[in-house]
């Protein structure tokens, strides 16, 4: 292996090329410089190697995680590919070259800069996810569903589980401006798509009202004694403003044009089109009421006796007190 690096590794973009980069290094027996998606520049004056996805290398890759490193590592690689962590490529394949040597204790080491550097990309992640899931704001368009983000990381897969859940009988689409991508989902049924250049429509008058109806909300109940903008940032951060409907200024509630460009109503129509089209399934929300340990419906039963025979013990001590 050489003492320095003298190649960078051009991959695909996707999760399985990433995997085939991992298991070039190896077949290679060397540490590349940088790992770069299609659309990055190249930095450095190192030649540059095309990885080609092949979905028996990534299997294999794939497998040996769990099993030499663990399920943690798994996850944690998994949840670090959709941040924007930078040179975020490069940091796994040395987490997991790290990992296969270490074993599943390396995600326990977090004084390694390698380790600690994923973890915080991570707490970000969510961090920024459950402030999207705070601040994400649907408008009606004629029985559909639809909202505009621009996170700083690809919180779509993650929104997605939760949004799916919470309306699995509606029709929605979240389009997220940074990555150029769009969940659309239908009932049961959802997908990630890449969409481009994507403006939503303006609103129509009903839908206007309510948005009105709903900044008026937001002004009338503040109490005006206890104005705090620098509070208000510190909860609510200033770059998610310009999606949430309380901060729409009198533009943005005005009436739609009467003509669309051709561009937009080719992607309108797109978007109807993938809101009816076949889609990989999305379970409907799991019921656990009825999930319960062996023995619980016993455990009860005879707790709720025990304490009938305390509260009649008591009234028994009350009525002798007496």
């Amino acid at each position: 292996m050489p003492d320095r690096p003298t190649v960078v590794y051009r991959y695909d973009g996707s999760f399985e090329g990433l995997l085939c980069c991992v298991f070039e290094s190896y077949e290679r027996k060397e540490i590349p410089a940088d790992v770069l998606p299609p659309e990055e520049g190249q930095t450095m004056l190192f030649s540059t190697r095309e990885i080609e996805t092949v979905e028996e290398k990534a299997a294999r890759v794939r497998a040996a995680i769990p099993q030499k490193i663990g399920r943690d590592a798994m996850r944690l690689v998994q949840d670090v590919f959709l941040t924007c962590l930078p040179r975020k490529e490069y940091h796994m394949l040395i987490f997991l070259r790290k990992g296969f040597r270490a074993g599943p204790s390396i995600t326990e080491m977090l004084a390694d800069e390698t380790v600690h550097r994923l973890n915080a990309a991570v707490r970000y992640l969510y961090n920024e996810n459950h402030l999207t899931l705070e601040f994400l704001r649907f408008s009606d368009f004629k029985g559909n569903l639809a909202a505009e983000i621009a996170p700083n990381n690809f919180v779509l897969p993650l929104l997605g589980q939760h949004f799916c859940e919470r309306y699995p009988e509606e029709r929605f689409l979240i389009y997220d401006r940074t990555h150029g991508a769009a969940l659309v989902y239908q009932p049961y049924e959802a997908r990630i798509m890449p969409v481009e250049h994507f403006e939503l429509p303006g609103p129509d008058a009903e839908e206007q009202k309510y948005r009105e109806l709903w900044r008026m909300f937001y002004r009338t109940v503040e109490v005006e004694g206890r104005h705090n903008p620098k509070c208000r940032m510190g909860h609510m951060p200033k770059r998610y403003w310009r999606y949430m409907t309380e901060f729409s200024t009198a533009d943005q509630l005005a009436a739609p044009p009467p003509m669309l460009p051709a561009e937009r109503e080719a992607l309108l129509r797109a978007s109807r089109a993938a809101l009816t089209a076949p889609a990989s399934h999305v379970e409907p929300t799991a019921d656990f009421s009825h999930n319960r340990l062996p023995g619980e419906n016993k455990q009860d039963g005879e707790r709720n006796q025990a304490d009938a025979k305390a509260n009649q013990c008591g009234e028994n001590h009350m009525q002798a007190s007496r």
